[in-house]
């Protein structure tokens, strides 16, 4: 192949195909050919969806940088986090799949932050 070009670059949002309805703010994972759904506990997250989707609608899903994520509990600035239930993170505790760094503390569930995703 002589000349390459990326079909996306980072940074640059990418579109998928809801496979689950998601909701914009929240972490999404791949869950087949082009499609996404809400990213469970622990999962490889693939970035998050930039608004709400039903089944089977088009989603635009950002990666990279700093994100407003949605805590499922109590977080610590300057952890690592993962994904959790419903698209939204946690302190990472035994997970291995870390999706970034808290920049803010979360006091509870349902909190929103600034996270340094991967």
């Amino acid at each position: 192949m002589a000349d390459y070009l990326p079909k996306f670059k980072p940074g640059q949002a990418v579109t998928f195909t809801a496979s689950a309805a998601v909701i914009g703010g929240r972490l999404v994972a791949v869950t087949g050919d082009r499609t996404v759904g809400p990213a469970g506990a622990d999962a490889l997250a693939v970035g998050v969806a930039g608004f709400d989707a039903a089944i089977s609608e088009t989603v635009t899903v950002y990666g990279g940088g700093v994100q407003r994520l949605t805590a499922s509990g109590a977080i610590v600035a300057g952890v690592q986090v993962i994904s959790a239930t419903a698209g939204k993170i946690a302190t990472i505790g035994v997970g291995v799949n870390s999706i970034g760094i808290a920049l803010q503390a979360a006091a509870a569930d349902g909190d929103v932050i600034d996270v340094q995703t991967n």
